[in-house]
C-alpha cells in the first residue's frame, strides 16, 4: 500500500533538517524526509567536530560531481561535490556559521532584509548553539597581519557588519561534537512518531495531477521504486545543484529542455536551473618559521578589494580564510588532487585510490609532517560573484548527473577582484605578526607577479568553496521561479527550502543562510495553515 504524509521533505541537509524538525514540532503534521545518502550514525566522523576532515575525504558521504570544462578557469573540470548523508554538507564542512552582511540581504526581496531575518537567525542559534574557538599564537599573528593591512579586528562577525573586518568565526560545535541542523533540530528532539527519515532513498520525481498539484513523490529504495502520497506540500531541500534537476525530471522547468530529454512538460518555468553562482577560491600557501598551532579554519576576514565595484559602499567583495595546513592537509589533497590530475574517464578507476594511498604513504614520513607543521594557506574567496551559470538536464535518467556550468569568471570583473585579492593575501603574509614569522610564498610563487600572470594562475588553480546558490531563485517578478514565501510558481503544493532560492549570494558561507531558508519555509507553512483554519 502507498503511504501518505502531510509533508515530504526532499533532502536531509542543512535546510531540510531544519524544515523537517520545525514542521514535526506540530504533532498533527506527519513528516517524511527522503535523503539520498546514509544515516549520519553510519559514519560517526560526520557527527564529530574533529572528524570533519575525514568526512570531507569520504566518498560514501559525498556527491561525486564535476562541472563542464570552465572556459575562463583554465578549461578545468572542477569538482563540485556536496554532502550526501543525513545532515548534508553540514556533516562534511568546517562547521563555519556566518549570517552574512546586512548589505547582502538588501539584495533579497522585501521581507528578507537584515532586520527581518535576525529573529529567525536567533531562533536557529538557540538550538544550534554556535560558538567561537579560542585564539592560538598563529591566529593572533594572522589578525595582527590583517590589521596592519587595513582590516579592523571585530569580536562578532555575525552582527551584520562585514566591512573590512577580521575575527574569529562562529562555528557550530559543542565539545567534541559537531552541532549541525540534524543534531540540533532532529536528533536532539528525540524519536517522534510523526517524523520519519528514509535514508538511501533516491527521489525520481514529484507526481502532479491534472491541476498541477503535487500529489506524490516517487523514489527508489533498496533497488525498488516506491511512492508516497503527499497530503499538503512537497518541500524541496536537495540543494542548488539537485533541486532544479529534480524539478526538471518532474516536468517543471524550461519546456524546450524537458522535451529534448523526453520528459512530459507539467509547467514551463524557464528560469529553473538558471542563475547558478558560487564562491570560487584560490589558496595561496606559505611556509613560516613558526609552528602553525591551529586545527580548524576558525579565522576569517572580509574586505572590499576591487575599487569601483558595483556594490554599496562598505560591502565587502572578498573573504580571506586563514587555513592551517596541519589541520587537514592530507585529507584535502585526497579529496581535491584526483579530480585535478585525472581525466574524466579515469577518475572512478583504480588511479584515484592509488593517489590517495600514495598520499597516505607520503604523510607517514616525519619530514613531510614537519614541513606541514609550518605551512598555512590564505584562501582568497570571491564573495560577490557577478558571473552566472546554469544546471541543465543531461538525461531523463535520474542517475545521470546534471550538466553543471557555474561559468566561473565569465564576467571579467570577477577575475579582476581575484587578482586584487591575491595581492592582498600576499601583503597580509608579510605584515604584522606574520611578517615576524618570515613567511615564504610557495604558491603562486614569486614568478607570478604581473596581473596577467596572476590571472592565469587563478584560472588554472581555482576551486569551489561549495557555496552553490540561485538556481530556483525567489523574487517578486513573475520570472522568478518561486515567490518570496518560497512557493514554486505555476504549480500547487511545492515549496523550495534551500540555497537554490537565494537570488544573490551573501559574501559569507552559505550554511547559516541555508538554514535560514529552511526555518522560514517551515514558518511560512505554519502561518498559512493557521490562516486557512480560521
Amino acid at each position: 500500500m502507498t503511504e501518505a504524509f502531510d509533508y515530504v521533505v526532499i533532502g536531509g541537509g542543512s535546510a531540510g533538517c531544519v524544515a523537517a524538525g520545525k514542521l514535526a514540532d506540530s504533532a498533527s503534521n506527519r513528516v517524511l524526509v527522503l535523503e539520498t545518502g546514509p544515516a549520519a550514525e553510519a559514519h560517526p566522523e560526520t557527527l564529530s567536530a574533529d572528524g570533519y576532515k575525514y568526512a570531507f575525504a569520504n566518498d560514501a558521504v559525498m556527491w561525486e560531481r564535476f562541472t563542464v570544462p570552465q572556459r575562463h578557469a583554465g578549461d578545468q573540470r572542477i569538482f563540485v561535490g556536496s554532502g550526501a548523508v543525513v545532515g548534508g554538507s553540514a556533516s562534511v564542512n568546517g562547521m563555519v556559521y556566518t549570517r552574512g552582511s546586512k548589505f547582502d540581504y538588501d539584495e533579497w526581496p522585501e521581507g528578507w532584509r537584515w532586520n527581518d531575518v535576525v529573529p529567525d537567525f536567533e531562533g536557529i542559534e538557540a538550538g544550534l548553539r554556535p560558538r567561537r574557538r579560542p585564539p592560538t599564537r598563529w591566529t593572533e599573528a594572522c589578525i595582527s597581519a590583517a590589521v596592519a593591512c587595513g582590516f579592523e579586528r571585530r569580536e562578532d562577525l555575525n552582527d551584520g557588519d562585514l566591512s573590512n573586518v577580521v575575527g574569529y568565526e562562529w562555528m557550530n560545535y559543542e565539545g567534541g561534537e559537531r552541532r549541525n541542523s540534524y543534531v540540533a533540530f532532529v536528533r536532539d528532539a528525540g524519536p517522534r512518531d510523526n517524523l520519519r527519515i528514509a535514508t538511501d532513498a533516491r527521489v525520481h520525481r514529484i507526481v502532479f495531477d491534472t491541476d498541477k498539484r503535487a500529489v506524490a513523490v516517487e523514489y527508489e529504495h533498496q533497488g525498488r521504486l516506491a511512492r508516497v502520497d503527499v497530503g499538503r506540500e512537497v518541500v524541496m531541500a536537495a540543494g542548488a545543484l539537485e533541486t532544479p534537476r529534480l524539478l526538471m525530471l518532474s516536468g517543471v522547468g524550461p519546456s524546450q529542455g524537458l522535451r529534448a530529454a523526453g520528459i512530459q512538460v507539467v509547467h514551463d518555468l524557464p528560469a529553473v536551473g538558471q542563475n547558478l553562482h558560487d564562491h570560487p577560491n584560490v589558496p595561496l600557501f606559505f611556509v613560516s618559521r613558526g609552528l602553525v598551532d591551529c586545527q580548524y579554519p576558525q579565522l576569517y576576514s572580509f574586505y572590499r578589494t576591487l575599487a569601483g565595484a558595483d556594490l554599496p559602499p562598505g560591502q565587502s567583495d572578498t573573504c580571506y580564510v586563514y587555513w592551517p595546513a596541519p589541520s587537514a592537509m592530507k585529507q584535502a589533497m585526497q579529496r581535491v588532487l584526483p579530480g585535478k590530475v585525472l581525466p574524466e574517464r579515469m577518475y572512478d578507476g583504480p588511479l584515484k585510490a592509488a593517489i590517495r594511498s600514495g598520499l597516505d604513504v607520503a604523510f607517514g614520513f616525519d619530514t613531510v609532517n614537519r614541513i606541514v607543521d609550518h605551512l598555512y594557506g590564505i584562501v582568497v574567496i570571491l564573495g560577490k560573484p557577478r558571473s552566472r551559470g546554469s544546471v541543465r538536464l543531461a538525461s531523463a535518467d535520474v542517475k545521470v548527473p546534471g550538466i553543471i556550468d557555474p561559468a566561473y569568471f565569465s564576467d571579467p570583473a570577477d577575475m579582476q577582484t581575484m587578482v586584487e585579492g591575491v595581492r592582498m593575501a600576499r601583503r597580509i603574509s608579510q605584515s604584522g605578526g606574520l611578517g615576524a614569522w618570515r613567511s615564504r610564498e610557495l604558491q603562486p610563487g614569486p614568478w607570478n607577479r604581473s596581473d596577467e600572470a596572476v590571472a592565469r594562475w587563478v584560472a588554472g588553480n581555482a576551486i569551489t568553496t561549495y557555496h552553490f546558490a540561485g538556481t530556483v531563485r525567489m523574487g517578486t517578478s513573475a520570472h522568478a521561479p518561486c515567490d518570496p514565501r518560497l512557493r514554486l510558481r505555476g504549480v500547487t503544493g511545492v515549496r523550495i527550502a534551500d540555497a537554490s532560492t537565494i537570488p544573490f549570494t551573501p559574501v559569507s558561507a552559505l550554511n547559516a543562510p541555508s538554514m535560514l531558508v529552511g526555518w522560514r519555509a517551515a514558518r511560512f507553512i505554519a502561518e498559512e495553515a493557521r490562516a486557512a483554519a480560521t
